[in-house]
């Protein structure tokens, strides 16, 4: 008889499980539901943190004042200036004189003066800052 009642009672706890389960599973769905709309108020307060944080400093290294070589320096001029002023005056050479590919712009068209520089007729931008590495001490 004992065995009896705890199968029954097994049979029985078994089937109120599904039931039980079944709301316990609607309460998660609308605890998702209401999770996005307290995660936007924490969106929130997570952008206004950095803010508090220090300003980013410069890298050192890429401020450190380089010498054009003596071909760069009829683009760029003569004086000791970070790599990224050489490439920006570069550009700037590049754009004056509409020196960039009007089919590909990322390709860019030497002239007399970069020629020598580039060591080729044309470059792609991305080997641009490469190039400048070659020409600067």
């Amino acid at each position: 008889m004992a065995k009896a009642a705890k199968k029954a009672a097994k049979k029985t706890t078994k089937k109120a499980a599904p039931k039980k389960a079944a709301p316990a599973k609607a309460a998660k769905k609308s605890t998702k539901k209401a999770a996005p709309k307290k995660a936007a108020p924490k969106k929130v307060a997570k952008k206004a943190a950095p803010k508090k944080k220090s300003a980013r400093k410069p890298n050192a290294a890429f401020m450190a004042p380089l010498t054009p070589s003596a071909t760069l320096a009829e683009v760029v001029g003569s004086k000791p200036m970070p790599r990224t002023e050489v490439v920006k005056k570069i550009w700037d050479y590049i754009k004056k004189n509409g020196l960039q590919d009007k089919n590909n712009r990322r390709m860019i068209n030497a002239d007399a003066k970069l020629k020598p520089i580039f060591g080729k007729d044309q470059i792609s931008m991305f080997e641009l800052a490469k190039i400048v590495n070659k020409h600067v001490k």
